[in-house]
């Protein structure tokens, strides 16, 4: 609980390393009192005092926003009214999962979607399973900025149905140096533009048409072909009959 500034819990203003926050754990343990330590190890055959602590920190970030289909930002980062942090030590590197636009698609529409367009759903999830890593480790105060440009997709099949409506997008990834807190940026622009696909279909004639077309193109090429061989000999003969006289 928060309370103009004020809050429960008491406030560590040590060093962040491992050895440091054990300690800190330990004398937090040994304070309380010995009933409050039986009832918490009360039918535990076992109990790890300290347990390793993992090769890297981080946050796992999941969720979705609603947002107007508007120019605007999405922003992580570390914030607290009661506590205070070391911009210098911050690291903003990440992975991303999973980022998507619109509702989620089920793979049974996506299988239909490629079926007759293949090319589409390619770009709706860009960024997943990418790791954005800042090698500037001397560096402080850097962020990592990524510029998404996001374009509406729909398909309709030739009897009115919309069979998918998906939002598909290109992305940039950059560096910058932050004023304050180091974050992590989305910069998210739709385009006014939308990708509208429609399932049409072509009648008889057009059909008769096309065949009609191929056919007679065929006897063009096999016109051509024909008066190439046919002046190719007449040259030929030419010429053999002048080498006999």
């Amino acid at each position: 609980r928060i309370d103009h500034g004020h809050h429960e819990h008491e406030s560590y203003y040590g060093d962040r390393d491992t050895e440091s926050l054990v300690k800190m754990m330990d004398n937090l343990v040994e304070s309380l009192p010995k009933e409050s330590q039986n009832l918490a190890l009360e039918d535990k055959s076992k109990v790890e005092a300290k347990r390793p602590a993992p090769s890297a920190g981080g946050c796992r970030i999941e969720g979705y926003v609603r947002v107007k289909k508007v120019p605007g930002f999405l922003i992580v980062s570390a914030g607290s009214e009661s506590h205070s942090f070391d911009a210098s030590q911050m690291n903003m590197s990440h992975v991303i999962h999973h980022l998507s636009f619109g509702r989620k698609l089920t793979p049974r529409a996506m299988s239909d979607v490629k079926r007759l367009i293949p090319y589409i759903g390619s770009s709706h999830d860009r960024l997943n399973g990418r790791s954005f890593i800042n090698p500037r480790v001397s560096e402080a105060n850097v962020t990592i900025e990524h510029y998404i440009q996001i374009v509406k997709t729909e398909v309709i099949t030739k009897k009115g149905y919309k069979l998918i409506e998906e939002y598909e997008y290109t992305s940039h990834s950059s560096l910058a140096h932050s004023v304050d807190i180091p974050v992590a940026k989305f910069h998210l622009e739709l385009s006014p533009m939308q990708v509208l696909i429609t399932e049409s279909q072509k009648s008889f004639s057009h059909f008769i048409t096309n065949v009609c077309a191929i056919i007679g193109g065929v006897f063009t090429v096999a016109g051509i072909i024909d008066s190439i061989l046919h002046n190719t000999i007449k040259i030929m003969k030419k010429i053999e009959l002048g080498k006999n006289f």
